[in-house]
């Protein structure tokens, strides 16, 4: 049986997995789905053979009409020619009641692995069910990725299938796609079925061509236009969104940028803003390639701009979302924040 891990991580409950050191319960919760079903679709297709599956293996589904009890039931069960039985519990969230699962937990069956998918949140009550999960077996909090997190993610994904790829081309899916790690890993996955086995690399080219992404109008370099000031660079992207709605436009440029000035705000506070190294670690930055563009903008642009910058922000998001903008149209809205950023 896996060592019994309060808060686990994903990579953590992997490892174990692989090894097939199972535990008699796993409570998958929170917000990002993406970890919560790999753990949960690995535990369905590994732990029993295809033919031990009809009798051993129950999907349950969390609603009004299911009950707590029901599920404990399943587990009370005995394998039938195999050594396990898995119970699934998806959609847990929508369970009214935990009770029945949590005095199940005082003693759970050892041959049963359950496994307890709550997604959007994190299960609060009963208090001491956690405690329990903790004690017996495997507990997971599953936090949607910050911005900055996701080039990191895109890296390790690739690395994990043998493929490096060029910090640009990082940047550049990270800002189209965002943090939908479901979407996300499948666009990464289209980019790894067009690279020949001779060279797994990825380029800005082959973004650009693969996710549609363009290697020169993107938000990407939209922001290096930013923080070096490039006035006609940056009214070039923002004209081309305008031109190109699909690319997505005013509603996805605009909270990436109020991250780099937010943080940037950050960065003027820094105790020791002239080392890379120690920005980076007060900016929380993965590494001293992206403190460039802080550094770089602390030198362009003054603190009260970022505070006014911001408050700009604050102020056109306001307006693409209806408050006292009765007809100018989101693109006028990005024109009219560039030249406030720019001049």
């Amino acid at each position: 049986m896996a060592e019994k891990k309060q808060g686990a991580s994903y990579e953590s409950i992997m490892k174990e997995l692989r090894a097939r050191n199972f535990s008699p319960v796993y409570l998958l919760m929170g917000d990002e789905s993406y970890y919560i079903d790999k753990i949960c679709d690995y535990l369905m297709e590994n732990v029993l053979q295809p033919e031990e599956r009809d009798f051993n293996q129950v999907v349950l589904f969390g609603s009004p009409t299911v009950t707590a009890v029901e599920v404990v039931d399943q587990c009370k069960g005995y394998p039938m020619m195999a050594k396990h039985r898995v119970v699934v519990l998806k959609e847990a969230q929508n369970l009214k009641n935990f009770d029945a699962l949590d005095k199940y937990l005082e003693k759970p069956v050892k041959s049963t692995i359950l496994c307890v998918c709550y997604k959007n949140g994190i299960l609060k009550t009963p208090k001491t069910l956690l405690t329990k999960v903790s004690q017996v077996g495997v507990l997971l909090e599953s936090k949607k990725l910050k911005d900055y997190q996701l080039v990191g993610f895109i890296e390790k994904y690739l690395k994990l299938h043998n493929t490096n790829i060029e910090p640009k081309a990082a940047q550049m899916i990270a800002d189209h796609i965002g943090p939908d790690l479901h979407r996300l890993t499948s666009e990464l996955d289209k980019v790894l079925i067009s690279l020949p086995e001779a060279d797994r690399r990825v380029t800005p080219e082959i973004v650009e061509r693969e996710v549609g992404v363009s290697k020169d109008f993107n938000v990407f370099e939209l922001r290096n236009a930013i923080v070096n000031k490039d006035v006609f660079k940056a009214n070039q992207i923002i004209q081309y969104f305008d031109n190109n709605p699909k690319t997505g436009g005013a509603f996805s440029l605009l909270p990436l940028l109020f991250a780099y000035f937010q943080n940037l705000m950050l960065a003027f506070y820094a105790p020791n803003k002239q080392n890379e190294s120690e920005l980076a670690k007060f900016l929380d930055l993965k590494s001293t390639w992206g403190v460039r563009d802080y550094t770089t903008g602390m030198r362009n642009y003054h603190g009260v701009k970022v505070m006014q910058i911001i408050a700009k922000m604050k102020e056109v998001d306001a307006k693409m979302k209806g408050f006292n903008n009765p007809n100018t149209s989101a693109g006028e809205l990005m024109k009219e924040l560039m030249f406030f950023i720019l001049h």
